[in-house]
Protein backbone atom coordinates (compact mmCIF):
# COMPACT_ATOMS: atom_id res chain seq x y z
CA UNK A 1 0.00 0.00 0.00
CA UNK A 2 1.12 3.61 0.31
CA UNK A 3 1.51 6.16 -2.43
CA UNK A 4 1.58 4.71 -5.94
CA UNK A 5 1.16 7.83 -8.09
CA UNK A 6 3.71 9.34 -10.44
CA UNK A 7 4.16 12.59 -12.31
CA UNK A 8 6.24 13.73 -15.23
CA UNK A 9 8.25 16.57 -13.74
CA UNK A 10 11.20 16.79 -16.09
CA UNK A 11 11.44 19.50 -18.71
CA UNK A 12 12.53 18.98 -22.28
CA UNK A 13 16.11 20.24 -22.07
CA UNK A 14 16.42 20.34 -25.84
CA UNK A 15 13.77 22.98 -26.17
CA UNK A 16 14.53 26.58 -25.32
CA UNK A 17 11.97 29.23 -25.98
CA UNK A 18 10.41 32.28 -24.44
CA UNK A 19 7.11 31.88 -22.69
CA UNK A 20 4.18 32.95 -24.79
CA UNK A 21 0.66 33.83 -23.79
CA UNK A 22 -0.46 30.43 -25.01
CA UNK A 23 1.59 28.77 -22.28
CA UNK A 24 -0.42 30.51 -19.60
CA UNK A 25 -3.50 28.45 -18.84
CA UNK A 26 -4.74 30.61 -15.98
CA UNK A 27 -3.61 33.85 -14.41
CA UNK A 28 -6.25 35.53 -12.27
CA UNK A 29 -6.15 38.17 -9.58
CA UNK A 30 -9.36 39.32 -7.98
CA UNK A 31 -10.78 40.54 -4.70
CA UNK A 32 -13.66 39.24 -2.66
CA UNK A 33 -16.14 41.59 -1.05
CA UNK A 34 -18.18 40.92 2.03
CA UNK A 35 -21.89 41.59 2.49
CA UNK A 36 -21.27 45.25 3.34
CA UNK A 37 -19.40 45.80 0.08
CA UNK A 38 -16.03 46.27 1.74
CA UNK A 39 -12.99 44.84 0.03
CA UNK A 40 -12.17 41.40 1.32
CA UNK A 41 -9.38 38.91 0.62
CA UNK A 42 -7.20 39.00 -2.47
CA UNK A 43 -7.20 35.71 -4.38
CA UNK A 44 -4.42 34.86 -6.79
CA UNK A 45 -4.64 31.88 -9.17
CA UNK A 46 -1.47 31.14 -11.08
CA UNK A 47 -1.30 28.10 -13.34
CA UNK A 48 1.40 27.71 -16.00
CA UNK A 49 2.46 24.84 -18.21
CA UNK A 50 5.97 23.41 -17.81
CA UNK A 51 6.83 25.85 -15.03
CA UNK A 52 9.26 24.65 -12.34
CA UNK A 53 9.74 27.84 -10.34
CA UNK A 54 7.42 30.32 -8.69
CA UNK A 55 7.88 33.79 -10.23
CA UNK A 56 9.53 36.28 -7.89
CA UNK A 57 6.81 38.89 -8.33
CA UNK A 58 4.44 36.74 -6.28
CA UNK A 59 6.48 37.36 -3.12
CA UNK A 60 5.84 41.10 -3.48
CA UNK A 61 2.06 40.61 -3.34
CA UNK A 62 1.93 40.83 0.43
CA UNK A 63 -1.81 41.49 0.59
CA UNK A 64 -2.67 38.10 -0.92
CA UNK A 65 -4.77 35.93 1.40
CA UNK A 66 -5.54 33.02 -0.94
CA UNK A 67 -2.86 31.69 -3.27
CA UNK A 68 -3.46 28.82 -5.70
CA UNK A 69 -0.32 27.38 -7.29
CA UNK A 70 -1.75 23.91 -7.83
CA UNK A 71 -1.10 21.64 -10.81
CA UNK A 72 2.01 23.33 -12.08
CA UNK A 73 5.47 21.72 -12.33
CA UNK A 74 6.92 23.46 -9.29
CA UNK A 75 9.95 21.72 -7.83
CA UNK A 76 10.42 23.85 -4.73
CA UNK A 77 9.00 26.60 -2.54
CA UNK A 78 11.66 29.22 -1.72
CA UNK A 79 12.20 30.80 1.71
CA UNK A 80 10.71 33.98 0.24
CA UNK A 81 7.28 32.48 0.95
CA UNK A 82 7.65 34.09 4.38
CA UNK A 83 6.84 37.45 2.75
CA UNK A 84 3.19 36.42 2.37
CA UNK A 85 2.36 37.51 5.88
CA UNK A 86 -1.39 37.75 5.26
CA UNK A 87 -1.81 34.41 3.52
CA UNK A 88 -4.73 32.33 4.83
CA UNK A 89 -5.09 29.63 2.17
CA UNK A 90 -2.11 28.15 0.30
CA UNK A 91 -2.68 25.49 -2.36
CA UNK A 92 0.39 23.66 -3.69
CA UNK A 93 -1.33 20.47 -4.86
CA UNK A 94 -0.19 18.50 -7.86
CA UNK A 95 3.38 19.72 -8.21
CA UNK A 96 6.83 18.10 -7.95
CA UNK A 97 7.85 19.54 -4.59
CA UNK A 98 10.28 17.40 -2.57
CA UNK A 99 10.93 19.82 0.29
CA UNK A 100 9.06 22.59 2.08
CA UNK A 101 11.05 25.43 3.68
CA UNK A 102 11.07 26.05 7.42
CA UNK A 103 9.93 29.59 6.63
CA UNK A 104 6.39 28.23 6.30
CA UNK A 105 6.30 28.56 10.07
CA UNK A 106 6.37 32.34 9.67
CA UNK A 107 2.95 32.37 8.01
CA UNK A 108 1.15 33.09 11.26
CA UNK A 109 -2.23 33.73 9.59
CA UNK A 110 -2.24 30.48 7.61
CA UNK A 111 -5.43 28.47 8.13
CA UNK A 112 -5.47 26.07 5.17
CA UNK A 113 -2.52 24.28 3.56
CA UNK A 114 -2.85 21.83 0.67
CA UNK A 115 0.28 19.98 -0.48
CA UNK A 116 -1.39 16.84 -1.84
CA UNK A 117 0.20 14.99 -4.76
CA UNK A 118 3.82 16.00 -4.42
CA UNK A 119 7.06 14.19 -3.55
CA UNK A 120 7.37 15.09 0.12
CA UNK A 121 8.98 12.57 2.46
CA UNK A 122 8.79 14.80 5.52
CA UNK A 123 7.18 17.98 6.78
CA UNK A 124 8.98 20.98 8.32
CA UNK A 125 8.73 21.02 12.11
CA UNK A 126 8.36 24.81 12.03
CA UNK A 127 4.84 24.46 10.66
CA UNK A 128 3.69 23.96 14.24
CA UNK A 129 4.16 27.73 14.68
CA UNK A 130 1.16 28.30 12.41
CA UNK A 131 -1.20 28.23 15.38
CA UNK A 132 -4.22 29.30 13.30
CA UNK A 133 -3.95 26.29 11.00
CA UNK A 134 -7.31 24.51 10.67
CA UNK A 135 -6.89 22.31 7.60
CA UNK A 136 -3.76 20.35 6.64
CA UNK A 137 -3.91 18.05 3.62
CA UNK A 138 -0.84 15.94 2.81
CA UNK A 139 -2.27 13.03 0.82
CA UNK A 140 -0.40 11.26 -2.00
CA UNK A 141 3.15 11.92 -0.86
CA UNK A 142 5.91 9.74 0.64
CA UNK A 143 5.50 10.75 4.28
CA UNK A 144 6.35 8.19 6.98
CA UNK A 145 5.83 10.38 10.04
CA UNK A 146 4.97 13.82 11.39
CA UNK A 147 6.99 16.06 13.75
CA UNK A 148 6.00 15.68 17.40
CA UNK A 149 5.64 19.47 17.62
CA UNK A 150 2.49 19.25 15.49
CA UNK A 151 0.69 18.38 18.71
CA UNK A 152 0.70 22.16 19.29
CA UNK A 153 -1.60 22.82 16.32
CA UNK A 154 -4.42 23.54 18.72
CA UNK A 155 -6.93 24.73 16.10
CA UNK A 156 -6.46 21.96 13.55
CA UNK A 157 -9.82 20.46 12.58
CA UNK A 158 -9.05 18.47 9.45
CA UNK A 159 -5.97 16.34 8.79
CA UNK A 160 -5.48 14.22 5.67
CA UNK A 161 -2.39 12.01 5.49
CA UNK A 162 -3.88 9.34 3.24
CA UNK A 163 -1.89 7.58 0.53
CA UNK A 164 1.48 7.88 2.23
CA UNK A 165 3.87 5.49 3.97
CA UNK A 166 2.76 5.58 7.60
CA UNK A 167 3.28 2.37 9.58
CA UNK A 168 1.87 3.86 12.77
CA UNK A 169 -0.41 6.79 13.48
CA UNK A 170 1.98 9.61 14.46
CA UNK A 171 1.89 10.15 18.24
CA UNK A 172 1.33 13.88 17.82
CA UNK A 173 -2.05 13.21 16.18
CA UNK A 174 -3.55 11.93 19.43
CA UNK A 175 -2.74 15.24 21.12
CA UNK A 176 -4.70 17.36 18.64
CA UNK A 177 -8.01 17.27 20.47
CA UNK A 178 -9.68 19.70 18.08
CA UNK A 179 -9.59 17.19 15.20
CA UNK A 180 -12.97 16.50 13.63
CA UNK A 181 -11.78 14.84 10.42
CA UNK A 182 -8.88 12.38 10.16
CA UNK A 183 -8.05 10.54 6.92
CA UNK A 184 -5.31 7.91 7.14
CA UNK A 185 -6.45 5.60 4.36
CA UNK A 186 -4.06 3.76 2.03
CA UNK A 187 -1.01 3.62 4.28
CA UNK A 188 0.71 0.66 5.96
CA UNK A 189 -0.72 1.21 9.44
CA UNK A 190 -0.77 -1.97 11.52
CA UNK A 191 -2.59 -0.82 14.64
CA UNK A 192 -4.59 1.96 16.24
CA UNK A 193 -3.21 3.08 19.60
CA UNK A 194 -5.42 3.01 22.69
CA UNK A 195 -4.91 6.77 22.96
CA UNK A 196 -7.29 7.25 20.02
CA UNK A 197 -9.92 8.10 22.64
CA UNK A 198 -8.17 11.45 23.25
CA UNK A 199 -9.68 12.69 19.97
CA UNK A 200 -12.98 13.45 21.61
CA UNK A 201 -14.13 15.85 18.88
CA UNK A 202 -13.56 13.39 16.04
CA UNK A 203 -16.55 12.96 13.73
CA UNK A 204 -14.97 11.29 10.71
CA UNK A 205 -12.22 8.66 10.86
CA UNK A 206 -11.13 7.02 7.61
CA UNK A 207 -8.44 4.38 7.92
CA UNK A 208 -9.31 1.97 5.12
CA UNK A 209 -6.76 0.06 3.02
CA UNK A 210 -4.26 -0.57 5.80
CA UNK A 211 -3.02 -3.62 7.75
CA UNK A 212 -5.01 -3.19 10.96
CA UNK A 213 -5.77 -6.47 12.75
CA UNK A 214 -7.99 -5.17 15.55
CA UNK A 215 -9.83 -2.09 16.77
CA UNK A 216 -8.95 -0.92 20.29
CA UNK A 217 -11.76 -0.87 22.84
CA UNK A 218 -11.08 2.82 23.43
CA UNK A 219 -12.37 3.64 19.96
CA UNK A 220 -15.82 3.04 21.44
CA UNK A 221 -15.34 6.19 23.54
CA UNK A 222 -15.36 8.43 20.47
CA UNK A 223 -19.04 9.17 20.88
CA UNK A 224 -18.99 12.02 18.34
CA UNK A 225 -18.08 9.65 15.49
CA UNK A 226 -20.51 9.78 12.58
CA UNK A 227 -18.34 8.01 10.03
CA UNK A 228 -15.83 5.21 10.69
CA UNK A 229 -14.29 3.51 7.67
CA UNK A 230 -12.04 0.49 8.28
CA UNK A 231 -12.72 -1.24 4.95
CA UNK A 232 -9.96 -3.43 3.49
CA UNK A 233 -7.97 -4.22 6.61
CA UNK A 234 -7.23 -7.45 8.51
CA UNK A 235 -9.79 -7.10 11.29
CA UNK A 236 -11.15 -10.38 12.67
CA UNK A 237 -13.20 -9.26 15.66
CA UNK A 238 -14.95 -6.09 16.76
CA UNK A 239 -15.12 -4.47 20.23
CA UNK A 240 -18.19 -5.47 22.25
CA UNK A 241 -18.86 -1.83 23.16
CA UNK A 242 -19.24 -0.73 19.58
CA UNK A 243 -22.91 -0.03 20.21
CA UNK A 244 -21.84 3.01 22.27
CA UNK A 245 -21.07 4.83 19.03
CA UNK A 246 -24.68 5.89 18.63
CA UNK A 247 -23.91 8.58 16.04
CA UNK A 248 -22.60 5.95 13.63
CA UNK A 249 -26.10 4.57 13.45
CA UNK A 250 -25.68 1.65 11.08
CA UNK A 251 -23.53 -0.47 8.83
CA UNK A 252 -22.81 1.44 5.64
CA UNK A 253 -22.14 -0.26 2.32
CA UNK A 254 -22.07 2.74 0.01
CA UNK A 255 -18.67 4.52 0.31
CA UNK A 256 -20.44 7.88 0.29
CA UNK A 257 -22.73 7.06 3.21
CA UNK A 258 -21.99 7.92 6.80
CA UNK A 259 -21.93 5.05 9.26
CA UNK A 260 -19.65 2.11 10.03
CA UNK A 261 -17.71 0.70 7.06
CA UNK A 262 -16.14 -2.69 7.74
CA UNK A 263 -16.32 -4.27 4.29
CA UNK A 264 -13.58 -6.68 3.12
CA UNK A 265 -12.16 -7.70 6.48
CA UNK A 266 -11.56 -11.34 7.53
CA UNK A 267 -14.12 -11.24 10.34
CA UNK A 268 -14.34 -14.49 12.30
CA UNK A 269 -18.03 -14.48 11.50
CA UNK A 270 -18.56 -12.83 8.10
CA UNK A 271 -21.31 -10.27 7.75
CA UNK A 272 -24.43 -11.25 5.85
CA UNK A 273 -25.11 -9.46 2.58
CA UNK A 274 -27.30 -7.00 4.47
CA UNK A 275 -27.29 -6.25 8.18
CA UNK A 276 -30.45 -4.65 9.45
CA UNK A 277 -30.51 -2.50 12.56
CA UNK A 278 -27.85 -0.60 14.47
CA UNK A 279 -24.42 -1.50 15.78
CA UNK A 280 -25.82 -3.24 18.84
CA UNK A 281 -27.47 -5.80 16.56
CA UNK A 282 -24.21 -6.20 14.66
CA UNK A 283 -22.29 -6.97 17.84
CA UNK A 284 -24.96 -9.47 18.88
CA UNK A 285 -24.77 -11.12 15.49
CA UNK A 286 -21.00 -11.49 15.72
CA UNK A 287 -21.15 -12.83 19.28
CA UNK A 288 -23.83 -15.43 18.56
CA UNK A 289 -22.49 -18.80 17.54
Amino acid sequence: MGATFSYQCSKNKNTKRQKSRKEISSLNIFSESNASGKKGSVIFNYILKNEAEIPNFIWHMKSVEKLNLSHNRLSKVPPAVAALEHIIVLNLCGNCIVHLPQELGLLRNLKVLFVNMNYLSEMPEELHLCRKLEVLSLSHNFISGLPSAYSELSKLRKLNVSNNFLVNIPACVFQIKTLEFLHLGSNNIESIAESINYLESLKILIIDYNNIAALPRTICLLTSLEHLNVDYNKIQTLPNDLFLLTNLGRIAWNPLDKGFHVFNNPLVKPLPACVEGGLDMLVSYLKDG
